[in-house]
């Protein structure tokens, strides 16, 4: 099985209606030997506290069927030797799935009637995660990543890799012939034969190519993911594709350099740089926003206020405190809420199914280091009346 990096569309996958239980298992795991050899230990750990809980109330044959997806899994030495930084799988009667995170975190093995969720929208919904665009005239790359990491991702098959796949035919003088598009380090000037100032046909196709790019890239990828788009080039290129850009996702602020002799990890370190400043600015704002709504009876700490006025669609912004949990259920019709105050085993977490309603009802979730959450309750929402 291939790991496949978490994306906005999560819930249409997990939060569809499916039949309980719902297995939910996460875990740390390690990029590189020798750490990663311990990796699928630990996965069937955590696969033997799952069954321990099923065997509560599921027959042996219920069990087995549900877990052995799970053990498939722990089997797959390919799928091992490719993990990043942490691993989340979920399974259900008839389903099962996982992604892998750029980031790590804790191990956890629940089974309930819903998928615990809200480590999924810590890492999606934080103000700290980007793309980067790395772009020289021999082609492009696409990353994304926190401040923890950065890796590169598949392009969608509607963007170009190449100028040439860019612009085919309208390559400027189409009898011309190119030599060379530097592709990997080294200066990204083309070499060409035939009539015309080289630089000005450098020009050209230089415009045409980014205007390609940029409109593929918004189309196929930051429309989707609404993340900022941080542009990593020669500096001759910034002014000329920020020009022609219509990316409303383009950062102001890019990275100066040959991104084709820079590593990920190089990437990562000068982009967190550009980010940082905004992801502190944006909670700060969001605060704020919070405090002037409370102010006006607009929003409220209170988890019986916020679930009432998020199963009736009300809330707009949800904050949600990142390593607070507060065991019980939650009527998603109601929003009526049953604190479990003996923490069994296999009672949701309402700050994680307040997350999700809030999401299915299209109010915009995240999940915010408790240093930086406007109140002490574990939750802070905006209200849309």
């Amino acid at each position: 099985m291939k790991i496949e990096l978490l994306t906005h569309d999560f819930p249409s996958v997990l939060l569809a209606a499916r039949q309980p239980p719902r297995l939910s298992l996460y875990q740390p795991t390690h990029r590189h030997h020798p750490d990663s050899r311990e990796d699928p230990l630990r996965f069937r750990n955590l696969v033997k506290e799952l069954e321990r809980s099923l065997r509560q109330k599921h027959t042996d044959g219920e069990t087995r069927q549900l877990l052995d997806p799970f053990e498939s899994l722990a089997k797959d030495e390919e799928f091992w030797n490719h993990t990043l930084d942490g691993l989340a799988v979920f399974g259900a009667p008839g389903f099962f799935h996982v992604f892998g995170l750029q980031r790590t975190v804790a191990e956890l093995a629940v089974v309930a009637d819903s998928f615990h969720t809200k480590p999924l929208w810590r890492f999606l919904q934080s103000a700290g995660r980007y793309q980067v665009l790395a772009l020289n005239l021999g082609g492009i790359r696409l990353f994304e990543g926190n401040r923890y990491a950065l890796d590169e991702i598949d392009l969608a098959p509607g963007v170009p890799r190449t100028v040439t796949e860019a612009l085919g035919e309208e390559l400027t003088e189409p009898h011309q012939t190119v030599a060379s598009y530097a592709g990997t380090g080294g200066e990204s000037t083309p070499m060409r034969h035939g009539h015309g100032s080289k630089k000005e046909e450098v020009g050209v196709d230089a415009e045409r190519f980014f205007r390609v790019i940029d409109r593929a890239v918004l189309e196929h990828h930051s429309q989707s993911s609404e993340l900022p788009l941080v542009l990593a080039a020669l500096p001759e290129h910034h002014g000329l594709f920020h020009r022609v850009s219509r990316n409303p996702f383009l950062a102001a602020d890019g990275i100066t350099m040959n991104p084709q002799s820079a590593s990920a990890e190089e990437l990562r370190v000068r982009v967190w740089q550009v980010i940082e400043p905004q992801y502190h600015a944006r909670l700060a704002v969001l605060g704020e926003e919070f405090s002037q709504a409370l102010s006006k009876d607009h929003g409220s700490d209170s988890l019986a206020e916020v679930s009432e006025a998020a199963a009736s669609g009300r809330v707009a912004t949800l904050l949600i405190e990142a390593d607070r949990q507060i065991p019980g259920r939650l009527d998603s019709i109601s929003g009526r809420i049953a604190l479990d105050h003996l923490n069994h085993p296999q009672v949701d977490d309402l700050l994680d199914d307040l997350g999700d309603l809030v999401a299915e009802k299209g109010g915009l979730v995240l999940v915010v280091p408790a240093e930086r959450m406007p109140t002490t309750t574990g939750l802070a929402a905006t209200f849309r009346y």
